[in-house]
């Protein structure tokens, strides 16, 4: 399964590779990318996992990049 999310106050090229490596380490994430240019993450879950919530996604997003958000 493939989520995709809109983020706002994106602002370096490194932290969303950092943003990218952080969530793919996440439980049954199988790959997570976002792409700096179009302010946007997208998530890749093995089968038969859960999507981790926005609220534990939007954490580690924070960690890196304290303004960046999930709309």
């Amino acid at each position: 399964m493939k989520k995709t999310y809109k983020l706002e106050n994106l602002g370096c090229a490194n932290c969303a590779n950092l943003m990218g490596e952080h969530i793919s380490k996440l439980d049954g994430v199988s790959n997570a990318k976002v792409n700096f240019m179009l302010s946007k993450l997208t998530v890749e879950v093995e089968e038969g996992k859960e999507v981790p919530s926005k609220e534990e996604l939007q954490n580690v997003i924070k960690k890196i990049e304290n303004q960046c958000v999930i709309l």
